[in-house]
């Protein structure tokens, strides 16, 4: 095939050239960047990469191919894929194509061929940076200038553009033997609505895998709304953008506090702190990846996690009914918390995993108990 040029402009005026695989045209995001190792579908398809320009640090990507059954949503959410090397020649039991032509299919542009490592270390020393991808503009001021003004992340409610338009039921647990074993299928004995604010399929696998009954809500569901379903436990999702623009979703969390047991993931453990008072701040590169160490304050045993957030909940502003429990062993950030009086906890890592370890996934056990 013929090479197309692609070009990667950040805001503060640096350009990368590349080639382009996937999709043609021009987007713009948030340039960020993911340490793992293996899970790109997983990555391209977590809705909480909506708005983002996705860059992998490992220098090879596509060997193993695509599968239907490693999607985490309907379609890729991500606004661009940036990698050092595409793989054009999958190899792989499972593999029913190949990323060149995934992303072509599902209009998402790709780039490769670029010093990543240059990249990413640029994005380590100065933060994370709206950018612009383009296959059509060959014009580097023109490309600067167009990243320079497009929208930021923070303040936009990116939320409205993953939820679903309606609920519905999810049945669905795990399918693989070895996930079986590490959250053995239990028969369903509570009902658990999950609000959606972007959500991940994995996290739904295992509240069914725990016993669970569960219904599926938007992210824009009233408190009134969340409660004609007679749930036992409430789940608040991961999700993309800015927590203090999901406004809708922390005044639903603040009428719900108290009523019910509350569990959540990501996004919904900062909605969940900015719901019950506390405040939430961005991070200058975030984490991403499925190696991050986080240690469990009551039991000091050190979990690697999945993450993928570029805000946190900042730990010194705690309401003193919020309980820190989990630690970032990086940076030091808060990575989980529960309530002192309320059957209520939340973690800003990702218990679920698809793709990573399974240090975490007895957090849906312990929501399951919570519910008793």
């Amino acid at each position: 095939m013929d090479d197309v040029i692609a070009k990667l402009a950040l805001e503060d005026g640096t350009v990368y050239t590349g080639r382009s695989f996937g999709a043609r045209g021009e987007t713009f995001g948030e340039v960020v960047f993911n340490t793992s190792m293996t899970g790109y579908q997983e990555v391209l398809t977590d809705p909480s990469y909506r708005g983002q320009l996705v860059t992998m640090t490992y220098p090879l990507i596509g060997n193993y191919g695509t599968n239907p059954e490693d999607t985490e949503s309907r379609r890729p959410q991500v606004e661009g894929f940036v990698v050092r090397e595409l793989s054009r020649i999958p190899s792989n039991f499972r593999s029913l194509g190949d990323l060149d032509t995934y992303l072509r299919e599902n209009k998402v542009l790709g780039m490769e061929g670029i010093d990543t490592r240059a990249l990413v270390r640029r994005l380590r020393v100065c933060g994370t940076m709206t950018g612009v991808l383009s296959t059509e503009d060959p014009d580097d001021a023109s490309l600067v200038h167009k990243a320079q003004t497009s929208p930021n992340i923070i303040g936009r409610d990116l939320v409205r553009e993953v939820v679903p338009a309606q609920a519905f039921a999810w049945d669905q647990g795990f399918t693989s033997a070895f996930a079986s074993q590490l959250l053995p299928a239990r028969p369903a004995t509570h009902h658990v609505v999950a609000i959606d604010f972007g959500m991940k399929w994995n996290i739904l696998r295992c509240l069914v895998q725990v016993g669970c009954r569960v219904t599926v809500v938007p992210g824009t569901a009233s408190a009134e709304q969340v409660l004609a379903h007679r749930p036992d436990g409430i789940f608040l999702s991961n999700g993309p953008g800015d927590p203090a623009a999901v406004s809708y979703g922390i005044k639903t969390i603040k009428e719900l506090a108290g009523k019910k047991p509350i569990f959540g993931i990501c996004l919904g453990h900062q909605l969940l702190g900015l719901a019950l008072g506390a405040r939430t701040f961005k991070l200058k590169f975030g984490h991403r990846g499925a190696n991050q160490p986080v240690r469990n304050e009551r039991t000091q045993r050190v979990e690697i996690t999945t993450q993928n957030h570029g805000f946190a909940v900042d730990m010194d502003r705690l309401p003193s009914d919020l309980e820190p429990t989990h630690i970032n062993l990086n940076d030091g950030t808060l990575e989980g918390m529960r309530h002192r009086r309320y059957p209520i906890f939340s973690v800003q890592y990702h218990p679920e995993a698809s793709a990573g370890p399974h240090d975490s996934c007895y957090l849906f056990e312990e929501f399951q108990r919570l519910m008793a």
